[in-house]
């Protein structure tokens, strides 16, 4: 019976009238009124039905109005991308180049330059071997040994041998005047073998160190500063 009537209900809950949306608040329920005439004819009220017709009464929920949509807020920006940082510009040198020298009596030390410790040696010094003897004439012949090599010069006659003749008295030796520039004889080293001295440098500063006096620490500071700089910069 109800499913009778419910579709026609709803189609006329609408037109009821306003006051019995007045007297029934939102949400409430609503008593509908279903009166039959004596001709059958089907009639839908908020009030009782009329003498001589058949009521049946019907309390259904009123209905509400669906909650208000929410306002669509647009979405937020994304934020904007940080700004990369400015590019870090590293200057590395070159690995600095580190010789081994040896010196005319065969010892040998480290160098950061191929110069060899240049110096200046003259003739009839420490590495003059030969004296220069005068021969007749006033000339001279003989040799001088600079360095590893030989420098031998002769003017005049040639000497004779021992007992062949006369020789005039000798007055003692003559040296030629003059000089030469004699260098150490040096090679580099391979940048392994080079990290490796530096290292050992370092051990051999740190080991002397607490034994060092005040003011030989100063110099041992200054040396393992430049040595941590190089070993930073060459053997990465």
């Amino acid at each position: 019976m109800v499913r009778a009537f419910l579709p026609l209900l709803i189609a006329l809950l609408p037109a009821l009238p306003t006051a019995a949306h007045a007297q029934s608040p939102a949400g409430t329920q609503v008593t509908i009124y279903r009166c039959v005439a004596a001709n059958g004819t089907v009639a839908l009220r908020d009030s009782p039905c009329l003498k001589g017709e058949k009521q049946e009464v019907r309390a259904m929920q009123r209905p509400q109005d669906p909650p208000p949509r929410p306002v669509a807020t647009p979405a937020p920006a994304p934020p904007a991308a940080p700004s990369p940082p400015p590019a870090r510009v590293v200057y590395l040198s070159p690995p600095k180049p580190m010789y081994e020298c040896t010196t005319p009596e065969g010892q040998t030390y480290t160098s950061d330059n191929d110069d060899g410790n240049p110096r200046w040696v003259p003739y009839g010094g420490a590495y003059s071997a030969y004296p220069v003897w005068p021969r007749s004439g006033g000339s001279v012949s003989g040799s001088v040994s600079i360095g590893s090599g030989n420098l031998s010069f002769h003017s005049g006659d040639p000497p004779r041998p021992p007992g062949s003749g006369h020789h005039p008295p000798r007055p003692g030796p003559v040296f030629v005047p003059g000089g030469a520039w004699v260098r150490d004889t040096c090679h580099p080293l391979p940048q392994e073998e080079v990290c490796a001295r530096l290292s050992d440098r370092r051990y051999e500063i740190l080991r002397r160190y607490g034994a060092a006096l005040p003011s030989d620490r100063r110099t041992l500071d200054l040396e393992q500063r430049g040595i941590d700089a190089r070993l930073a910069n060459d053997c990465r």
